[in-house]
């Protein structure tokens, strides 16, 4: 089954993962008798498509985004403990690639052991950039471990030694992968992407937080961060010159960046480098309709922080005009960059192939901000009744978008970005919706330095291009909303976690009253005080301070989380912990600073 990565139940291939790389690689077959031919290292390799690839557009929560229940992460403080176990400290599925490695020699077509040796480098790549964003310097360990190797008690690799395997990993991944045949299978392009994507973390992360202790385990002759961002260039722009990938259009700026998300099927979509196949005859969905329609998902919407970054459709800044603070919903979101429009419900929003227009709805969004990214038409899968449990468009891993931004990100960070780069990159992404073009000259922008709205880190703020990093940080922001955990993971790799400690607002009521918040003379709200319930014909009447908190009393921004703290320890939460279990067994892992998980060795 080459074209689709599905699921696969095969019993002979399902070797136990644990924690620890001590289980013996094949339960009950002979690896002699096995990896003979290229369909025994495809089976054996498909699980690392099912088990390291993503399967939910989103669900992080950020100082973009925040649900009901707001994450550990996002509370911070004791909130954030060290676990016992579990917590991503897992390396089971390393283990599986270091056993196909270590018997490929076995199979009989030499050109089969070179494709799936670099398929299987990717994948290493791809589990290794989890761990360092997670934890920092881990152990690198490349061969199959026995439960008397001593390999097994080593102590953490310091991130340049990791960092420097990884890159010889994925550049014989480059060199040996196929070319493009399937969106579904793994590629030399997405070797490239995925260069593209751990360089610029790993360009920035140096950069950032040079000279802090985060870093301090560094030796004295690891690259610098202009290494790996030069590498991150490089990678982005051989993607970007080969022609193979194109950014989904069909003239249709009002409509395209939405319809992108919702297709059942991308192989007519030629901006996805690598996807997830989902199908509903073969029983395999994603959440991503039910994230945006239904409360028991969580109740996940924006921050007004986020919305008012949406630059105006002419390319003005919205926070330029005077009184935006207290806007009420459709003036705030009126004639905005159009994937505003496309990521969340605003007036005039129906959903596709529907004719109701549909207002913001609190019960399933807690700010009011709700997304539409990723919702599906109600006849979707070819249906008569609304499956929106059951969504099946295919997801993408690595699309162009994001290496149009990786590229224009890392020239920037580099002081190099010039107009003809904006044109290749940024501008595409821009053209798309319609918008106007980006241009050397622009200014910075004072919401996006202010401490309360946007970043503060003084290597930044130094910048001799600072105003052209901004817009691309806000470009990044907007294009890629709703994909993975990709804000939570720029804002570690940039030193800004202070943005969660920035307030988590909503849309704005200017007090109690009747509201047709989205103009098509529905009334879609009745906001009161007092014990006495107003007789109202609103679709949703609601108490104020009880059923709903606003942020100055009885008027002010919907503040699902008043009166909670949510706050980031600089000195401690760049960084996940070592779990207790795992520091137990092997006395010889550090626990990363900040943390105290009680052990005193």
């Amino acid at each position: 089954m080459k074209k689709y990565l599905i699921i696969i139940a095969a019993a002979a291939l399902a070797f136990a993962s644990c924690d620890m790389l001590d289980k013996k690689p094949l339960a009950e077959m002979s690896p002699e008798s096995y990896f003979k031919t290229e369909q025994d290292l495809q089976l054996f390799s498909n699980t690392f498509y099912n088990n390291l690839l993503p399967k939910s557009p989103y669900g992080y929560q950020s100082d973009h985004y925040v649900k009901q229940t707001m994450s550990d992460e996002l509370h911070g403080g004791s909130y954030r403990v060290v676990p016992e176990s579990g917590s991503g400290w897992s390396w089971g599925d390393l283990r599986k690639m270091n056993t196909l490695l270590a018997y490929i020699d076995n199979c009989e077509d030499e050109g089969a052991i070179v494709e799936y040796t670099a398929l299987t480098k990717f994948f290493r790549t791809f589990f290794y950039f989890e761990k360092v964003k997670r934890f920092g310097d881990v152990p690198w360990i490349e061969v199959e471990l026995g439960s008397a190797d001593e390999a097994l008690w080593n102590p953490r690799d310091n991130r340049e030694v990791v960092m420097q395997h990884m890159l010889e990993d994925i550049n014989y991944a480059i060199e040996n992968l196929p070319a493009p045949t399937s969106q579904f299978r793994v590629n030399k392009y997405t070797a490239l992407a995925l260069k593209a994507q751990f360089c610029l973390f790993e360009g920035t992360f140096r950069k950032y937080h040079a000279g802090e202790s985060t870093l301090k385990t560094l030796p004295a002759d690891a690259a610098d961060y202009t290494f790996y961002l030069e590498q991150a260039a490089a990678a982005a722009k051989e993607i970007m010159d080969a022609g193979k990938y194109t950014l989904y259009s069909t003239g249709k700026p009002d409509q395209d960046y939405r319809d992108m998300f919702v297709l059942e099927d991308c192989e007519s979509n030629k901006e996805h480098i690598l996807s997830i196949k989902f199908d509903y005859g073969l029983s395999i969905f994603h959440n991503g309709t039910a994230y945006g329609l239904l409360p028991s998902q969580g109740r996940i919407g924006a921050t007004r922080k986020f919305i008012d970054s949406y630059l105006m459709k002419d390319g003005s800044r919205f926070t330029d005009k005077p009184g935006y603070e207290s806007l009420e919903f459709a003036a705030q979101v009126a004639d905005r960059d159009p994937r505003l429009a496309q990521s969340f419900r605003t007036p005039g929003y129906t959903r596709i192939d529907g004719t109701d227009i549909l207002a913001p709805d609190l019960s399933s969004s807690c700010t009011g901000y709700q997304t539409i990214k990723w919702v599906m038409s109600a006849k979707a899968n070819g249906g008569d009744s609304d499956r929106v449990d059951r969504s099946t468009s295919d997801l993408p891993v690595y699309r162009l978008g994001e290496i149009l931004l990786i590229y224009a990100e890392a020239k920037a960070e580099l002081g190099q970005l010039t107009q003809d780069d904006l044109n290749k990159s940024v501008n595409l992404l821009r053209k798309r919706v319609g918008m106007p073009s980006l241009t050397m000259d622009v200014t910075a922008d004072p919401y996006l330095t202010n401490p309360a709205t946007g970043y503060t880190n003084s290597k930044l703020l130094s910048s001799s291009q600072l105003a052209l990093i901004l817009e691309i940080r806000r470009e990044r922001a907007i294009e890629m909303a709703q994909e993975g955990n990709t804000r939570w993971y720029d804002l570690i790799r940039w030193r800004e976690g202070k943005c969660v400690d920035q307030p988590f607002y909503g849309i704005y009521f200017p007090g109690p009253g009747e509201y047709d918040i989205n103009g098509d003379g529905k009334l879609d709200y009745c906001l009161y005080e007092g014990d006495v319930k107003p007789d109202s014909k609103a679709t949703s009447v609601l108490k104020i301070g009880s059923e709903i908190l606003l942020s100055n009393g009885s008027n002010g921004y919907v503040e699902p989380h008043k009166g909670e703290t949510h706050s980031f320890n600089e000195n401690r939460d760049y960084y996940y912990p070592i779990p207790i279990n795992e520091r137990s067994l092997n006395r010889n892992l550090t626990q990363n600073e900040g943390w105290d998980d009680g052990l005193d060795f």
